[in-house]
Order: C-alpha cells, then sequence, then structure tokens
C-alpha cells in the first residue's frame, strides 16, 4: 500500500497551485509584522484573524484558536492588499462632477461606503512581478495559476517543478500552457503515457463498442472490402460508390479495375493460335490446290475440300473477335459470325459424308443415287443448312441482339466488361443448331464407316465430329464456372480447338500421303484396287 505523498510521488500528480510571485524585501518586512511586533494595533489583529483564522489574543468569549506565531502573509493577501491600495488611490483622485456614481458624484473619503470600493476594485488594473491583476464584471480576479507536477528530488524528497500555467487573461484556447519536457510521469518516465482504455482507431477502421464496459473502452475492427473510413475512431464505415472500391488500407475509394480478354499474355497467346491455326489452313489449301489432279484431292471432292478449309479458316479467325475490350460491333459479330462459320464448315462435312455414303451404296447397276448428289445439289444442301442458321442470327439480331455489359456482381471488387448474349433462347438454339448438324454428320459418317477398300474418309469425320462434339460439350460446365474474363477465354479455345481437331482430322493424313507418302496417290491404293 501506498501513503498519500507515495501515492502521490509515483502515479506522477499534476495539479493548481496558486500563483507565487516574488516581492523585493517583502519576505523580511512581512516576518516582522505580527501582533506581538504591534500588540496595540487593532489592524494588525483584525487582520491576522481574518488571514489566518486565528486569535492573537485570546480571550474567554474568542471563537478562534490562538495563533502559534509562525504563520505569514501569502503572495495573494499582497496581491489583496494592494489591489485595495490601488482602488483606494483611483477613489482618492475623484474630482467632483466627473465622479461614477449617482449624479457624477465621488465617494467622501471620510465616509467611504463598501459597494463604492468595490466599484474601483473591479475597474483596477496594475502588474506585481511580472502578473497582471485585474478582476472581472463580478468582482472575481481573473485566474493566474501555477500547473504543479509533483517530482522526487535526488535526495528522495518531494520537489513541486512548475510545469507550466493557466493564464485566465489570454484568448480562449490560449490559457493553457504547458512545457512538457519538464513533466515526469509514471514510472518516472518523460514520455507522455495513454490515459485511455482503448488506442484510438486509425483510419481504415471503426470502433466497436464492447459490451458491459465504459464507452471509452473498444475494439478497432477493420473496414470490410469495399468499405472506408478516412477520420480517426470513426462509428461506422462507408460504402464506395457503384464504380469504385475500397484500396488496400480502407481509407479511400479508387475507380474498380476493369477487366476484359485483353492483349495480355492470355490473349496474346489466343491470338498467336488462331492466326497459327488461319496459316496451317493456308497451307493445307495451297498444298490441295497445288496437287489438285492428284487421285487423293479428286477423289475426296476437291470443291467440298476447298470448301471445308476455307470455313475453316474462317473460324481460326473468328476467335479473335473475342479479344479485346467489347463494343457493340464485336458483341453482335462475336457469335454470328462464329455460328455462321461454323455451320457453314459442317454443313460442307455433312454434304461430303452423304456423298461418300451414297457412292458406296449405289452398287447395283442402274442406280441413280449420285444423280441426285452432283455439285449443284451439294452447293443446294451446304446453303440450305447455312442459310438456317442465317436466318436464326439474323432473328437474334433483330429482337435482342447482344451487347456490351458491366458486370458488377460477379466479382464485387472488379468490373467485368462483357458482352451478354441479349436473348439466352437465340443462344442456346444456335449452339443447338449446331450441334444438331454434328450429331447428324456424326451418325451418318458412322454408318459409312465399314466400306470396303481403303477410302477411310467416313473414319476421318467420324473421328473429326467425336473430338468436335466432345470439345462443345466440355465447353459447357467450363463456360459456365469460369470467372470473368476466362468465360471468353474458355469459349475462345473451344473454338479453337475444335478447329483444329477438323482441320487434322480430315486433312492430316491426307496431307501426309501427298506429301510424304506419294506412291500411295494413286486411284487403285484408294479404292482398294491395287494389285499386289
Amino acid at each position: 500500500m501506498y501513503s498519500i505523498t507515495e501515492f502521490l510521488i509515483h502515479f506522477s500528480t499534476i495539479g493548481f497551485g496558486i500563483k507565487k510571485g516574488y516581492i523585493s524585501r517583502l519576505g523580511d518586512y512581512l516576518r516582522t509584522v505580527n501582533p506581538e511586533t504591534y500588540p496595540d494595533s487593532p489592524l494588525v489583529q483584525e487582520l491576522w484573524e481574518a488571514l489566518y483564522g486565528c486569535s492573537a489574543f485570546p480571550s474567554f468569549g474568542s471563537q478562534l484558536p490562538p495563533c502559534s506565531g509562525h504563520e505569514l502573509v501569502a503572495y495573494n493577501v499582497y496581491k489583496a492588499v494592494y489591489a485595495i491600495a490601488h482602488s483606494l488611490h483611483n477613489l482618492l483622485l475623484c474630482q467632483p462632477g466627473s465622479g461614477p456614481f449617482q449624479n457624477n458624484s465621488c465617494a467622501q473619503s471620510n465616509s467611504i461606503h463598501p459597494w463604492q470600493l468595490q466599484y474601483y476594485i473591479q475597474e483596477v488594473t496594475f502588474n506585481i512581478a511580472g502578473e497582471e491583476v485585474n478582476f472581472d464584471l463580478k468582482g472575481d480576479s481573473v485566474p493566474y495559476y501555477d500547473i504543479i507536477n509533483w517530482q522526487r528530488g535526488t535526495a528522495g524528497n518531494i520537489e513541486f517543478v512548475n510545469v507550466g500555467l493557466f493564464d485566465g487573461t489570454k484568448p480562449a484556447g490560449e490559457e493553457l500552457v504547458i512545457q512538457e519536457d519538464r513533466i515526469m510521469w509514471a514510472g518516472h518516465q518523460s514520455e507522455l503515457p495513454m490515459s485511455v482504455c482503448s488506442a484510438n482507431c486509425l483510419p481504415g477502421s471503426r470502433k466497436a463498442v464492447r459490451r458491459g464496459e465504459p464507452v471509452c473502452c473498444f475494439d478497432c475492427v477493420p473496414c470490410d472490402s469495399g468499405k472506408i473510413s478516412n477520420q480517426t475512431n470513426s462509428v461506422e464505415c462507408t460504402f464506395c460508390p457503384d464504380d469504385f472500391w475500397s484500396n488496400k488500407d480502407r481509407t479511400a475509394c479508387i475507380p474498380k479495375e476493369v477487366e476484359f480478354l485483353a492483349y495480355d499474355s492470355l490473349g496474346i497467346a489466343l491470338t498467336v493460335i488462331s492466326v497459327v491455326g488461319a496459316c496451317i489452313t493456308v497451307v493445307v489449301c495451297g498444298v490441295f490446290f497445288h496437287h489438285r489432279n492428284t487421285a487423293i484431292v479428286r477423289v475426296n471432292n476437291s470443291e467440298l475440300s476447298f470448301f471445308i478449309l476455307f470455313a475453316l479458316m474462317l473460324c481460326f479467325l473468328c476467335s479473335l473477335l473475342f479479344i479485346g475490350e467489347p463494343t457493340s460491333w464485336s458483341c453482335m459479330l462475336r457469335h454470328t459470325v462464329f455460328s455462321i462459320t461454323f455451320s457453314l464448315c459442317i454443313s460442307c462435312i455433312l454434304g461430303k459424308t452423304l456423298v461418300v455414303l451414297a457412292a458406296f451404296t449405289a452398287t447395283r447397276p442402274g442406280d441413280n443415287v449420285m444423280k441426285w448428289l452432283g455439285p449443284k445439289q451439294q452447293r443446294a444442301i451446304i446453303f440450305s443448312c447455312t442459310l438456317v442458321q442465317v436466318v436464326i442470327c439474323a432473328a437474334w439480331l433483330i429482337g435482342a441482339h447482344p451487347f456490351p455489359s458491366r458486370n458488377t456482381q460477379y466479382e464485387r471488387s472488379k468490373i467485368i466488361l462483357e458482352c451478354s448474349v441479349g436473348s439466352n433462347l437465340a443462344f442456346w438454339c444456335v449452339l443447338g443448331y449446331i450441334g444438331f448438324q454434328a450429331c447428324l454428320c456424326f451418325v451418318l459418317a458412322f454408318l459409312a464407316r465399314k466400306l470396303p477398300g481403303n477410302f477411310n474418309e467416313a473414319k476421318f469425320i467420324t473421328f473429326s465430329m467425336l473430338i468436335f462434339c466432345a470439345v462443345w460439350l466440355a465447353f459447357i460446365p467450363a463456360y459456365i464456372s469460369s470467372p470473368g474474363k476466362y468465360a471468353t477465354a474458355v469459349e475462345s479455345f473451344a473454338i479453337l480447338a475444335s478447329s483444329f481437331g477438323l482441320l487434322f482430322c480430315l486433312f492430316a493424313p491426307k496431307c501426309y500421303i501427298i506429301l510424304l507418302k506419294p506412291e500411295r496417290n494413286t486411284k487403285q491404293h484408294l479404292m482398294g484396287k491395287e494389285k499386289k
């Protein structure tokens, strides 16, 4: 347990003290002024009783205790005496006819009333030891205090160190002057202690009051994503506007990052793959054109082969529409160009499948099946099948065409620029029609897979349609589950993967024979009639 003195020192007490002042030779004089020195002066006796509450010469009826003889006049008493002296001086200087009282009268020097003296006390102003002394309208002296810090001295004694002052004459807010470097805090520390239950909550956090504890006790809770606080000790965090998001420190709202499939590493990779695919298609087309009079090109219906290669080149290039910032035109072209080019490609493959199937089923003499699948009829099949897709796309564009949209719901910290399909029904009709064509082509090619001879075109078509369907079946769940720009990348990748599948399955075996095995590029070998 601490004693009162030890407690005050240990916990670094700071308090107010009456202003002290040093008056030259006043101390020596006041030590001589006491009732014993002036026993016949009733003024000294009355002053002593009023100041110290004791009686210098106690009598039988006195209510005051006897004085010890060690009483001293304080600095405030000196100021009070000076105030009365200045007031009396000003009162006696009053000129009749210009006084402050009724009819401009002055107080009578031989009959002074207290209220007259009080008026002059309120008006008095003087300076003692650098301190200005005056009074307010109520007659109270303007406060002037020392700020005292209880400190332990080097000898273990108590020292009252003046660390500042309170001056009531100063303007509001400037009355208190503290010399912080002179203060000694608890534990003999010179650093200012934190005398609060909880530290301030910095910007980026908010105050959360603790249950059952005072309001000054709270926890600092970081603001949630999308909210900020830009003031110390904020009570709540505020939401950022729709197109803005909180910064890392949660102290300011910054514009949201705009995300789309741009020409970054992913976009450049897809672009390169697309261009490479188109170039390979052109090379294959050049090989076929150069060897257009050879057996393998003529037997495989060169016109349809060139149609397929042209459609595949468009398929590779249409994936470029999915890269870059979405615009109204790019959104409309993305799905329509993709669907029409793929429909054209599969329509050509379907026409070739029908020709292959008809050629090897017309085994009886006089069969006229092939006359119904001549060049004109093949073009009509391709045109008709593609026209259906064109009509669907036209209805889509007229009714509810795709458009660019700003998706802020999928990922709240970003704005995802994407192409909204406009009409989900039209979108799935487009994909459904391509799927129907692919399935029909697969079934017909599967039926023709065991036709005699070394002409394996039906098998190649079957395998190409199998890859095509597998890619687009895998596309659906991948597209739905992919976030942001990766959904667009998945769609572009599906276009490229299915295009490469068709290109390699249909044309790689033929290019292999044309370029590396020219001895097999004969009609007898292809029809299985080459003699051993």
